[in-house]
């Protein structure tokens, strides 16, 4: 019989959420227990499709996973920074300016917060295929290999696929219609990714206007953020200005990217967000970040769905014609390869920056 001891693993203790009073933006909260049956999910898809739509990112509770199980997950998400000595960590260190995918280590320094006044990034970043055996890892973290092919299943079929049904249900589309494009054995780059924001210099902040990692959206189908205290991430509303996003304990935010606005033609757009320093009362910790960042397979043509009835009814927005529509593998690599590395140039509205990936224009927001 298979032994149910862990193996041990140092225990990464998060200061507690900010007592500062921000403007936080106001999420709507989906109990994700719900989707596990056919009645749950007709109550629940109105509810994150109105979320989605107005403001882009919604939170969600009850997804399976204990609050001990989530903290475990981050005992787990320090090793890669804490118990890799540096010269294993060059070892591990991925190449995603020429593979167009985020596996292994990403160093600090290595994206561009602002190009005028030569800031770098202060993130320290490890990612890893969902297939977690398919490249090796540090020593430290063999171990754990077991725990982190079940997050990683329990990422891809408890919480994104029943996200997809849901999406699918509000576009009158069969339950398996987003499901299919997005599997788990198939050719994709849908992976975890753990990331370490580092404190920064008094004069980095002053430069970069407290910015730790400028306005964007993400660029695969959906983005799930497993809640942490330290804050940082804001999103953008639609008059322009910043929100925080608050801490709840063992929440998920989810948020969908660009690709989810291709698959929708428009339906779902991602909305913009960033990382900024953390409020005053926790300027004196690391910020620990557990994600899973989930893309179709790289054979999916990101064609809108125009067997919807939804899409139909209410008109489809392309980004390019159906035409020259990308493939998700080249979307992919186009704006992995390119992130936090070319110089963008300064777009037509104020404060945006931009880059063209296939013929599309991409916009920064800084």
């Amino acid at each position: 019989m298979p032994s149910l001891t862990l193996p041990e693993c140092p225990h990464f203790i998060p200061p507690p959420a900010t007592k500062e009073e921000l403007e936080f933006a106001d999420l709507a909260i989906i109990d994700l227990s719900k989707a596990r049956t056919p009645q749950g999910r007709q109550e629940l898809y109105p509810q994150l499709r109105d979320a989605l739509r107005t403001q882009g990112f919604v939170y969600a509770i009850n997804h399976g996973y204990t609050q001990a199980q989530r903290d475990r997950i981050f005992d787990i998400a320090d090793v890669p920074f804490t118990l890799v000595p540096p010269d294993e960590m060059k070892t591990y260190t991925g190449n995603a300016e020429e593979d167009g995918y985020y596996c292994g280590y990403k160093g600090r320094q290595s994206w561009k917060v602002d190009k005028e006044n030569r800031i770098f990034d202060q993130i320290e970043q490890y990612g890893m295929h969902r297939n977690v055996t398919k490249l090796p890892h540090p020593l430290a973290l063999r171990p754990f290999l077991p725990e982190l092919d079940a997050f990683a299943r329990h990422n891809h079929f408890n919480i994104f696929h029943p996200i997809l049904r849901l999406i699918a249900l509000s576009l009158e589309l069969p339950e398996d219609a987003l499901v299919e494009k997005h599997t788990f054995d198939g050719i994709a780059e849908t992976a975890i990714r753990f990331m370490k924001y580092y404190r920064r210099s008094k004069e980095e902040e002053e430069k970069s206007k407290n910015v730790w990692l400028k306005g964007h959206t993400d660029f695969g189908s959906i983005a799930i953020v497993w809640s942490q205290p330290v804050g940082g991430l804001q999103i953008q509303a639609p008059d322009g200005g910043w929100k925080w996003v608050r801490h709840i304990d063992n929440a998920l935010v989810i948020n969908t990217g660009d690709m989810m606005e291709f698959l929708t033609g428009g339906y779902y757009k991602p909305t913009i967000h960033r990382v900024v320093q953390p409020p005053e009362d926790q300027r004196d910790h690391e910020r620990l970040g557990a994600f899973y960042f989930a893309f179709p397979d790289d054979n999916v043509r990101l064609l809108p769905c125009v067997e919807s009835p939804v899409l139909q009814r209410v008109g489809i927005q392309r980004r390019c014609p159906d035409e020259y529509a990308p493939l998700c593998e080249t979307w992919r690599k186009g704006r992995t390869t390119t992130y936090g590395r070319v110089d963008l140039k300064k777009g037509m509205e104020r404060d945006v920056e931009e880059e063209v990936i296939e013929g599309i224009v991409v916009k920064h927001y800084n």
